[in-house]
C-alpha cells in the first residue's frame, strides 16, 4: 500500500487530525487542532519527514507552505484551501482533497485561522516555520 493511502486510513479508521507517514511506516500522528500537530512533527522529526506522505483534516495555506518546508512528498486533505492548493502545485507537490473552500476558519468558525492570517503575508515556504511557532507560542494559555 501506497503511503498516502496508509496516512488517509489511519486519519480516518483512528479519528486523527494528522498522520505522516514515510516507507510503509507511520512517523506521526495527533488529533490535535490547528497545525501545532505539524509544527510538533517538525519539532520531533525534522528532515526525517522529507519525502513523506501526509493526510490532515484541514490544509489552508499555512499548512501548505510548512508542508514545503519540511519537504513533503504529497498530501491528502480532507478539506483542502484554493491557496494551499496553489501552493502545492507552485511547489509541485500532489494533493488530493474531498473538498475544496476559498478559506480556512478559526476553531469557532467566526472568522479567518489566525494561521492563515498569518500566512497572507508569507510567500517563501523558509520563512513559514519561525513564523507559525511564534504565532503557536503567543496563541498558548498561561500557565
Amino acid at each position: 500500500m501506497q503511503d498516502l493511502e496508509i496516512a488517509k486510513n489511519q486519519l480516518y479508521d483512528k479519528q486523527l487530525t494528522l498522520v505522516i507517514v514515510k516507507n510503509a511506516q507511520v512517523l506521526f500522528q495527533t488529533d490535535s487542532h490547528r497545525i501545532s500537530g505539524f509544527i510538533g512533527a517538525i519539532d520531533k522529526l525534522g528532515t526525517q519527514l522529507n519525502g513523506a506522505s501526509v493526510a490532515d483534516r484541514v490544509a489552508g495555506k499555512a499548512l501548505a507552505l510548512l508542508c514545503v518546508y519540511a519537504g513533503i512528498r504529497e498530501v491528502y486533505a480532507e478539506v483542502l484551501s484554493k491557496k494551499a492548493k496553489a501552493v502545492f502545485e507552485e511547489n509541485k507537490v500532489p494533493c488530493e482533497w474531498k473538498q475544496l473552500v476559498d478559506n480556512v476558519l478559526d476553531l469557532n468558525k467566526t472568522g479567518a485561522c489566525p494561521f492563515e492570517k498569518a500566512a497572507a503575508g508569507i510567500s517563501d515556504p523558509k520563512d513559514s516555520y519561525a513564523t507559525f511557532k511564534a504565532l503557536l507560542e503567543k496563541m498558548k494559555p498561561c500557565k
